[in-house]
């Protein structure tokens, strides 16, 4: 059965958790969580940074997480929370 874009976003939300700000620099700060900013560069030098956010750029995400990349970014590989964003 064929998706549309609300059925796909509703399957999507089931599967993750939203945090406010304050909730993901606390969860950064006491859980280990890491913050991945998916911005591409142009935003990044236009808005500026979170300290100690790794940047994945939105169009690489999929390649950088998947182990069997070979763009595969070892830091995906990790056990611990990201929050995307």
């Amino acid at each position: 059965m064929k998706m549309g874009v609300k059925q796909m976003m509703a399957a999507a939300r089931a599967e993750i958790t939203g945090h406010s700000p304050a909730e993901a620099q606390r969860r950064a700060q006491e859980h280990n969580a890491l913050l991945v900013d998916i911005r591409d560069v142009r935003e990044l030098q236009q808005g500026g940074v979170v300290p100690n956010a790794f940047h994945a750029p939105r169009g690489m995400l999929e390649f950088w997480i998947d182990p069997d990349s070979p763009y595969h970014k070892p830091i995906f590989a990790q056990d611990r929370e990201f929050i995307f964003y």
